[in-house]
């Protein structure tokens, strides 16, 4: 008996179990810290909190002291007791430990199922599931078995307290009355949670399947956007050396043109200046005859005639430059060639082939709707200009 009563001074009133990490409050009280927590939760915006034994209140939430001594007992207690835990409640009158089936309030005791055949079968001999904690089941004031449940206060009281003591006046009734009461609020709540949840599993659902639609339209458009651009790459690479190729022609030409200028050019300057050298030699002469009948006859070879140097002025102009307009055209309709074939070809799904249906789609699954854009536009909105190839006059 000595260590029943033991750990019913062990046992939490919330839980029914032995402290775990017990806390004890202003009053005097000792709870699980996890159990106090959560009625004190429960309480909150209630405009007090209320001890669950003696229903003290406090207008500000009660701090929780950690009770060393209390926890350090039912420690060892558990510790040193673990059958006693596993084989649950023992019954009261048996010598060696034998579950309980039913607990007595009036009697304070847990009775087996031998010992509950003998015991009293008054009304006052109020039965409950086995239990340790007895004094959570009796009135902290009057020390009477809670048969009633206050609705303005939330608490289960004794007859005693709905007749005389604080709850005097209040709506009351039965536990089994209240009982049944928030049990059929629970149901509705739990009906509604279970909709809830079943909704945001269906849209978890769609949106699932919306994901795998979008990653499969993503990766055939990523397949054939690659192509496509490898494609264009490829036509580009060709046009380049094809420009280069018409580049490398021209310059060539001209450089082969000026190469056959400068050389017509370089014999007219030995010939000038093998007639310097004759002229130097006349004028460093002193008989003036000798001057006057040498080379008289070349007299007119000195000098080229105004019609020899126009012709060889033109011919230095007609060594050339770079068709620059040539090779803007060969740019040009290259790159408009590459247009007109991409044109031409299946285009690419636009980004509105990647957009939901507004008409099917669920409220939920659908985008803010800005427009769509084309991957590719009209030859005539390419931009493409050749201007900056030509040099300015």
């Amino acid at each position: 008996m000595a260590s029943a009563d033991l750990r019913d001074e062990l046992t939490c009133s919330i839980c029914l179990n032995i402290y775990t990490d017990p806390v004890t409050l202003p009053c005097g009280h000792s709870f699980c810290r996890t159990c106090i927590g959560d009625v004190l939760d429960t309480q909150e915006g209630s405009g007090a909190y209320k001890c669950p034994e003696c229903r003290a209140e406090s207008q500000e939430r009660p701090a929780l002291e950690t009770n060393r001594k209390l926890r350090n007992i039912a420690d060892n207690i558990r510790s040193t007791h673990p059958e006693q835990e596993e084989a649950g409640i023992p019954c009261t009158y048996c010598d060696s430990p034998v579950p309980a089936v039913k607990t007595c309030l009036m009697c304070e005791a847990s009775l087996c199922d031998k010992h509950l055949k003998k015991h009293s079968k008054s009304a006052e001999h109020v039965l409950t599931e086995p239990t340790t904690s007895l004094e959570n089941r009796k009135c902290s004031v009057h020390k009477k078995v809670l048969e009633y449940y206050c609705c303005e206060d939330a608490t289960c009281i004794c007859v005693s307290c709905s007749l005389a003591g604080e709850h005097r006046g209040h709506q009351v009734e039965t536990l089994n009355e209240a009982s049944e009461k928030k049990k059929e609020k629970l149901r509705n709540i739990l009906q509604k949670l279970t909709s809830q949840r079943e909704e945001t599993e269906k849209r978890v659902q769609n949106l699932e399947e919306l994901r795998r639609q979008v990653q499969g339209k993503a990766a055939g458009v990523t397949e054939r956007v690659t192509a496509l651009i490898r494609d264009i790459r490829k036509q580009l690479e060709t046009l380049e050396k094809r420009v280069l190729s018409e580049i490398s022609r021209q310059e060539e030409q001209v450089s082969l043109r000026v190469s056959d200028l400068i050389r017509q050019l370089e014999i007219k300057k030995v010939e000038l200046s093998r007639k310097m050298s004759d002229i130097e030699e006349l004028c460093d002469m002193t008989d003036p005859v000798t001057v006057l009948q040498g080379r008289e006859s070349d007299r007119a070879d000195y000098c080229d005639t105004e019609e020899d140097t126009e012709t060889r002025d033109i011919k230095v102009h007609d060594a050339g430059d770079l068709d620059v307009g040539l090779i803007s055209v060969t740019l040009h309709s290259g790159l408009a060639g590459i247009v007109t074939g991409i044109t031409r070809r299946r285009r690419v799904p636009e980004a509105s082939d990647m957009l939901l249906d507004v008409n099917t789609a669920s409220d939920m699954l659908k985008p803010p709707v800005h427009g769509t854009v084309s991957l590719f536009r009209s030859q005539s909105q390419l931009g493409l200009s050749v201007r900056s190839l030509r040099s300015d006059p």
